[in-house]
């Protein structure tokens, strides 16, 4: 069900010739850009029209109108599940603590007597976020982008997802993005919703429509066309990351348990046939024992043939065996996982040692399912191996940082020489002549 990669024996390789024995899902978006192109163009053109016919052709749906209606928002929320609401309830009181204290603080810093440099901290003013709606809906993401961005201070909230499409004759729901993603909508106090999907709703938040204003940030996971749009727009709008095939890495030894190991691998394999999940070991016996642990956890659950399967026997999943858990550290660093499960003796030590992963989660009673709903933590979180230089979606994500300078007359004329010196080093006179030209076109005395 599940291939292995043995990596013992040998020293491992350094840098990129070892993320080249690693196990990576095929994830073209340059191939996907061309595709996007043309729709994200026509969207440009012709606006509401554009998301109303490829509603039609994506998503099956007839639309009226784009933006979702106040009173549906209302009306998903009072019919939502009671312990549904309770639970997303909790996510989202979760999120704040943890995201409420990443919040700045404006610092200013004396540089010399009467020169100043001030870091003050402003938030994007429109964001658009995308919550996806294909294979699974995902309301946990409505939360994990909606917090962030609230907590940052951002004042115009957009949010899109796709229409879905009518489950009996009349359904009031078909057209709508599912109510579950609605009623998190309402639960956060977002009231401006789209029912639109995947290049479409980017294109529709990059350049705006009769109903849509544009934004000047896009935020959220998705499938590769969103990936593909997200690269399209990268320089007239902010995005946070083009988002892969989610991903799963454990760092094991032989104190784990393969009966969470397995489950663990499992859950991450349910999202997508595409999905990632990777056990990197130094124990033989653990790694049999999770391969007995699979095929009955699997036969077990739900999306086995469309999702499940696929997943772990792509060539994007594997059992990595290595000589030593220091190999094994090298090997998840050089992998760089969405998410990172430690299951050793001394999981925290291990754990603080890591360089690369999206997020770590620690030890048997930490499973990144918790991290996908209520650990407080994010779960929109870089793959693909972008985590070792890109972050999760946090309030920073949404913030700028802004250098305010301030000096007096005598703070500029006590650093005048140094400046124009550098200005002629770069042959670049007119620079140095600026400050010339405020203390009468003479270099102040030293």
């Amino acid at each position: 069900m599940i291939s292995r990669i043995d990596l013992r024996g040998d020293a491992l390789p350094e840098g990129g010739a070892l993320r080249d024995l690693l196990p990576r899902a095929e994830f073209d978006v340059e191939a996907a850009l061309e595709k996007v192109r043309p729709i994200c163009e026509d969207v440009h053109h012709r606006g509401t029209a554009a998301l109303i016919e490829y509603a039609r052709k994506f998503d099956g749906v007839e639309l009226e109108r784009v933006r979702v209606p106040a009173e549906a928002l209302k009306a998903a929320l009072d019919a939502l599940d009671p312990a549904v609401r309770a639970a997303l309830e909790e996510s989202i009181r979760r999120a704040r603590i943890v995201h409420r204290n990443q919040r700045r603080t404006e610092h200013t810093t004396q540089v010399v007597p009467g020169g100043t440099v001030t870091e003050k901290w402003v938030p994007v003013e429109r964001v658009g976020l995308y919550a996806p709606g294909g294979r699974s809906v995902y309301p946990s993401s409505v939360v994990m982008n909606v917090v962030p961005a609230q907590e940052a201070g951002v004042e115009s909230i957009a949010l899109a997802s796709p229409p879905q499409k009518p489950r009996f004759e009349g359904d009031p729901a078909g057209g709508l993005p599912h109510p579950t993603i609605l009623a998190a909508c309402a639960l956060l106090g977002v009231d401006e919703v789209y029912a639109a999907g995947g290049a479409v709703a980017v294109a529709m938040f990059a350049y705006g429509t009769e109903d849509c204003l544009p934004v000047n940030m896009v935020t959220g996971p998705g499938n590769i066309w969103v990936a593909a749009a997200k690269r399209y727009f990268t320089g007239k709008i902010g995005i946070d990351t083009e988002a892969g095939p989610t991903e799963i890495a454990v760092l094991a030894d032989s104190t784990a348990d393969p009966v969470h190991v397995a489950a663990d691998l499992i859950s991450q394999a349910e999202h997508d046939p595409l999905a990632a999940a990777v056990l990197v070991t130094d124990s033989e016996e653990l790694a049999a024992a999770v391969e007995m642990e699979l095929e009955p956890q699997v036969a077990a659950t739900k999306h086995v043939e469309d999702r499940i399967r696929p997943a772990l026997a792509g060539k994007q999943s594997a059992i990595v065996l290595v000589d030593s858990l220091e190999d094994g550290l090298k090997v998840v660093d050089a992998y760089g996982a969405e998410h990172l499960e430690i299951q050793t003796s001394d999981a925290a030590a291990w754990a603080a040692r890591v360089r690369n992963a999206g997020a770590i989660f620690v030890g048997p009673w930490a499973p990144v399912s918790l991290g996908d709903y209520c650990a407080g933590s994010n779960h929109v979180l870089p793959t693909g191996g972008c985590a070792c230089h890109s972050s999760g979606l946090s309030v920073q994500s949404f913030l700028r940082g802004i250098h305010i300078v301030d000096y007096t007359r005598d703070a500029l004329a006590e650093v005048t020489h140094h400046v124009v010196t550098l200005a002629e080093a770069e042959d670049l006179p007119a620079h140095g002549a600026a400050l010339k030209a405020r203390f009468g076109w003479k270099v102040p005395t030293q």
